[in-house]
Parts: structure tokens; C-alpha cells; sequence
């Protein structure tokens, strides 16, 4: 399968719902994207942290930010 197979794989195992993903070409090289994807989560939850270690085994990831239930 896909890499955007492999890394909703990670998602989905922890049952962690999407709240958004969106994708866009890489500048650097052709056939190649960026995603970024919204979760619903923070990340210290130990279901996303466990989603998190899985992912970077298979991709690059920056978080973006990670913000408490509380502050939204």
C-alpha cells in the first residue's frame, strides 16, 4: 500500500479520530507530498503519543502544535 495508507494506519489502530487532512505537492521533489493532518488529541495522550512513535518509523513529522481541550 501507500504511505497515506500507512500513516492513517497509525491513527486508526490507536482509534484516534481526523479532524482534518489536507495534502499538498512537495517543493522538492515531483510525486512526492506533504500532509498535514489535525487529530483530534493532544499529544501527550497516550494514545497519540503511541500513534506518534508509530509514525515516525515510517515518515518525517513536525507537530505544529498540540493544544489542551481546555484552551481551544
Amino acid at each position: 500500500m501507500g504511505l497515506l495508507h500507512d500513516m492513517l494506519a497509525c491513527f486508526s489502530n490507536q482509534k484516534i479520530n481526523l479532524a482534518k487532512i489536507e495534502s499538498k505537492p512537495s517543493t522538492k521533489k515531483l510525486g512526492e507530498y506533504t500532509f498535514f493532518v489535525e487529530v483530534e488529541g493532544h499529544e501527550k495522550d497516550e494514545n497519540v503519543k503511541k500513534a506518534l512513535k508509530q509514525l515516525v518509523k515510517i515518515c518525517k513529522i513536525k507537530i505544529l502544535g498540540s493544544y489542551p481541550k481546555d484552551q481551544i
